[in-house]
């Protein structure tokens, strides 16, 4: 950002511009900074950057000029101090938890997340000694119970990966800062352009960049979000362990925030006119999707979030053969686990992203054989309702 800005500035104005310092070639558009090392000009100096007693970068593992770049405008639109990239959003859950925590530690979690992260934090994490307690519901007496001595975080997504449920930021994060914990939000469905967890006192946020942050399905990366004090402890980590995000993905990262806001808006826009729709169908049982005033949560979304989002999920009243045979019989939409990309993605989450978790635990998190997520993109809606109409016909 060059002297001449001075805050505040919008969040369009930040996606664009905050973060980046010209060079002495006075480049328009952030370089991709394509390095593994970088040189010094005398071995004083070199010691000096590597012992912190000079400022600079020394090696692309946890410094790099266009991955700082990315850092600092994710960091700045989250309204939050500092933040760190990592190599995916599954690598930026695990250096918060393995960067940060010791043996004996306590986590208390929501059980309706995505299905990797329920793996990694039931099945991994106790590897190494960390306590896990998981929450049935988003009630914060449920949560301020399971709370102990040892507990270090609280940790949700909101809305929740696939059902959309929505947790009250703010109620939680009084029952965590009451009892000296720090409340963790992934934020990965909203993004800051429709959601700003610090503004509801959470304390670190989660990002996998390679969805909507991205927008366009072309890289892996994700990012912690918090103080300087974690960033620095984070980093300490990330020298020595090594999960960090390429140069180039960060430079693709970087195109994607300038169009977060649009995109954000407009996929919610999509989503809301097919929900509204699904929920008319005759062969659907259910849909979740906070901008219905059907949803649960629905107040709640509308005083957290700007919109309600590009994600919604359905329940078919025909169970996993109902599914499966809509899924197959799309002709527009991409069958692909991925979501948050400009174009629309059709998930069957059970077999998928949660097929590697109990089924019992898929039965605790809401995912029935018959639910089908939807990542609605940016097609002409009309387009995307034709083929979910024919898809359904079809059976």
């Amino acid at each position: 950002m060059t002297s001449k800005q001075t805050p505040p500035l919008g969040d369009s104005t930040l996606a664009v511009r905050s973060g980046f310092d010209r060079s002495s070639m006075m480049e328009h558009a952030e370089p991709i900074v394509t390095t593994s090392s970088f040189v010094f000009n005398s071995a004083a100096e070199a010691a000096a950057r590597f012992s912190g007693e000079s400022q600079g970068m020394t090696y692309s593992r946890f410094s790099n000029p266009t991955v700082q770049v990315f850092e600092k405008r994710l960091a700045a639109l989250e309204q939050m101090a500092n933040s760190i990239a990592t190599a995916s959003g599954m690598a930026a859950i695990n250096l918060l938890f393995m960067g940060t925590m010791r043996a004996g530690e306590h986590i208390v979690c929501t059980r309706n997340m995505f299905g990797s992260t329920v793996n990694q934090i039931k099945n991994i994490l106790p590897r190494f000694g960390i306590e896990v307690s998981w929450a049935n519901s988003f009630s914060p007496d449920e949560w301020a119970s399971l709370i102990t001595e040892k507990t270090r975080y609280l940790y949700l997504e909101t809305p929740t990966n696939p059902l959309t449920e929505v947790a009250d930021i703010n109620a939680l994060a009084d029952v965590a800062h009451a009892a000296g914990v720090k409340l963790v939000v992934d934020n990965c469905f909203c993004t800051p352009a429709l959601q700003k967890p610090t503004q509801f006192g959470a304390d670190i946020v989660i990002h996998s960049a390679t969805k909507y942050l991205d927008g366009q399905g072309r890289c892996v990366g994700g990012a912690v979000v918090g103080s300087d004090d974690l960033i620095e402890e984070l980093t300490s980590y990330m020298r020595s362990v090594g999960p960090c995000m390429s140069p180039f993905n960060a430079w693709v990262f970087l195109k994607g925030l300038e169009t977060l806001s649009l995109r954000m808006h407009q996929h919610s826009r999509n989503a809301m006119v097919l929900a509204s729709w699904l929920e008319t169908h005759a062969d659907v049982a259910r849909v979740h999707y906070p901008g219905l005033n059907s949803h649960p949560q629905h107040a709640l979304a509308n005083a957290q979030q700007k919109a309600g989002g590009g994600i919604l999920s359905f329940d078919l009243k025909g169970g996993k053969e109902a599914a499966w045979q809509l899924i197959d019989h799309t002709k527009l939409c991409s069958i692909t686990a991925n979501l948050g990309d400009s174009r629309t993605t059709i998930t069957h989450n059970a077999t998928t992203t949660h097929g590697r978790i109990s089924a019992e635990d898929r039965k605790a998190s809401g995912v029935t054989d018959g639910l089908v997520r939807l990542s609605v993109g940016l097609e002409d809606v009309e387009d995307i309702q034709r083929d979910l109409e024919q898809a359904l016909s079809a059976g």
